[in-house]
């Protein structure tokens, strides 16, 4: 079984989110060694920000790289790294979600992957062979966090870890793949294998947005993504790409928790609603019609 870590930050602010990432990694006897490149994939799925409990929030990246600058090296090369997507343009999502401002202080490179050198790639799940370009960025960096949030969504239940690596395909149209979404989740994460999944539920969406406080941690996104889906009260049987991935071996369901006792979240967490599900119909909807236009 999978060690996944769970830790409480009660405040908003970089020292405290470190503090809580640096425990994170502990309970699961992760140690960070030495590296060159790291890049690190948050979850900018739309013009959300942070506070809607949608995207990921800048502190808690700007919490990661001051962490892995403290414990590998302060010469460390990080790279944020997000695609365009159907209905959202990292030329404006990086700079509306708050992103531009955190490379500038933090002093790391800010990467579009639908705009930089990527080698194809093919890969099998279950029946069906699936071509990708993948970035080089990603192929050649030493060490891939996973900065994932944790939240609803209506063609894969839930969007956590497994989820948030769709992102890294530079692909735009996104939303061709939804037909076949499960597979595709899980093609890309077998052909783009990240090491480190550190999720966000700081600030949470479900029937409302809530402070949850939630600082999360695994090597395995399978098992993380089955801790996830359990503190929204979804069963994890029931997400058909989670199952997959586990078939598929990217991971395990079954797991160990280290630090807190997974029902304190589960308990607070806002569980779905009808006004989630509208909100979810509404950015699908937004996928297929392209409204990125509007911050055009």
């Amino acid at each position: 079984m999978s060690l996944v870590g769970l830790v409480e930050c009660k405040t908003r602010d970089v020292d405290s989110i470190k503090r809580a990432a640096r425990e994170a990694l502990k309970l699961i006897d992760h140690s960070l060694h030495k590296v060159e490149k790291i890049v690190i994939k948050p979850n900018m799925c739309y013009y959300w920000d942070w506070s809607t409990g949608q995207t990921t929030d800048p502190l808690f990246v700007a919490a990661l790289i001051s962490l892995f600058r403290e414990e590998i090296s302060p010469d460390v090369k990080i790279s944020i790294v997000e695609s365009d997507a159907s209905a959202m343009k990292c030329k404006y999502a990086f700079k509306y979600l708050g992103y531009e401002k955190l490379a500038k202080d933090c002093n790391v490179d800010l990467v579009n992957l639908s705009t930089v050198e990527a080698e194809k790639a093919a890969v099998r799940v279950a029946d069906e062979v699936f071509e990708f370009m993948i970035p080089k960025i990603i192929r050649e960096a030493d060490l891939c966090v996973n900065a994932p949030k944790m939240k609803y969504m209506s063609f894969t239940k839930i969007s956590a870890a497994l989820k948030n690596i769709y992102g890294c395909n530079p692909y735009p149209k996104k939303f061709e793949y939804h037909s076949k979404l499960d597979k595709v989740i899980v093609a890309l994460n077998k052909v783009m294998p990240f090491d480190l999944h550190v999720l966000d539920g700081l600030t949470v969406c479900g029937s409302k947005t809530l402070r949850l406080g939630l600082v999360m941690a695994s090597q395995d996104p399978v098992a993380i993504d089955a801790v996830a889906a359990k503190i929204m009260g979804v069963n994890p049987k029931s997400v058909a790409h989670l199952m997959l991935a586990e078939k598929e071996g990217l991971g395990k369901t079954s797991f160990v928790i280290k630090g807190f006792d997974v029902d304190y979240f589960r308990k607070r967490f806002p569980k779905r609603s009808l006004s989630e599900k509208v909100i979810t119909l509404g950015y699908t909807v937004a996928c297929k019609l392209g409204l990125d236009k509007r911050l055009v």
